[in-house]
């Protein structure tokens, strides 16, 4: 079984990716945080600090791009090419509402003719190879078969799945009927994402789906970072190693942000995931969310990393 770290916008930067893969190997691939090309066909410097390989060195990392227009994709796929990358993500699953608004992520499954001609350029003309990432449909699966044939027309590397419209958010069950129909109907390599949280999970998935060699975690591994580890039969985090991750990536992000607060901010939302991972965290969990500076952040680490260390992360 292949494993693939889900992107997550603010959390898996390129500073994560490192961090992760330094403290917990296992990862066969980390897919990015999206770019989004537009007309003046040029990258931001932030944009930059997450795709250039220098920041991507000694691990496999997918570039994902959030567009609609078929010349931005081109241009931008073209731009990885040069770099080296072997392989672009189209996004067509995130459910936000601006994006969606905008025709863009799971928006354009609203509008398979549409979206099929969109395919049909960028595959045309890409210099790369192209993987999709998707949803069901907008607000049925009863969408996903037409999109399914459509996808079939195309020599996509790989269909990441998430099997739930966009409508569901991240809220509703996965549906496992219809990825068993996606196994069933299409004649490509497939990944499955969504809901695999535990090592149960992923040896519950290879049960069920024997034929499907990939799986794509995202809040699983941001609970549990040896999560890939464990699933292939590794020990789980100790927290020696959760501690040095911790502080890699902690110190990183002083230096990056040059801030207390934007630092303390951004391993807010890494900790509302890992906290899942100690036993009794619950008071511990609510100083490091009302913490504004690093003393006060520090202090809340400090109690976390005193609790006992679970096995896995809980999500009951």
């Amino acid at each position: 079984m292949n494993y693939y770290f889900a992107p997550l916008e603010g959390v898996t930067g390129s500073e994560f990716r490192r961090a992760h893969h330094r403290y917990f190997p296992g990862v066969d691939a980390y897919y990015m945080p999206f770019l989004s090309p537009t007309q003046d066909h040029v990258f931001t410097q932030r944009e930059k600090r997450n795709v250039l390989p220098e920041y991507n060195q000694g691990f496999r990392a997918v570039p994902q791009l959030l567009t609609k227009n078929a010349e931005d994709f081109v241009w931008c796929a073209g731009e990885l090419a040069a770099m080296g990358y072997g392989e672009v993500n189209l996004n067509l699953g995130c459910p936000s509402g601006t994006v969606v608004a905008k025709g863009k992520g799971a928006g354009m499954l609203s509008d398979p003719e549409g979206l099929d001609r969109f395919l049909e350029a960028i595959f045309a003309k890409a210099p790369l190879n192209i993987s999709l990432k998707t949803r069901l449909g907008l607000e049925d699966p009863e969408e996903f078969p037409r999109l399914l044939e459509i996808f079939g027309k195309y020599p996509v590397s790989l269909l990441i799945l998430h099997p739930r419209v966009r409508t569901d958010f991240y809220k509703h069950p996965v549906r496992r009927e219809w990825f068993r129909y996606a196994a069933e109907h299409y004649q490509g390599p497939l990944c499955f994402n969504g809901g695999l949280v535990t090592t149960g999970d992923c040896a519950q998935f290879a049960r069920e789906f024997p034929a499907v060699g990939q799986i794509m975690i995202g809040q699983g591994l941001l609970a549990n970072p040896a999560l890939a580890g464990q699933a292939r039969g590794g020990p789980g985090a100790d927290k020696e190693t959760l501690r040095a991750f911790h502080d890699e990536l902690y110190r990183t992000y002083l230096d990056l942000f040059a801030s207390q607060r934007n630092t303390v901010f951004h391993m807010k939302e890494l900790w509302s995931y890992l906290s899942r991972l100690f036993e009794g965290a619950e008071k511990p969990l609510k100083r490091i969310r009302k913490a504004s500076d690093s003393p006060g952040y520090e202090a809340a680490v400090e109690q976390m990393f005193a609790l006992p260390l679970r096995a896995e992360a809980d999500w009951t």
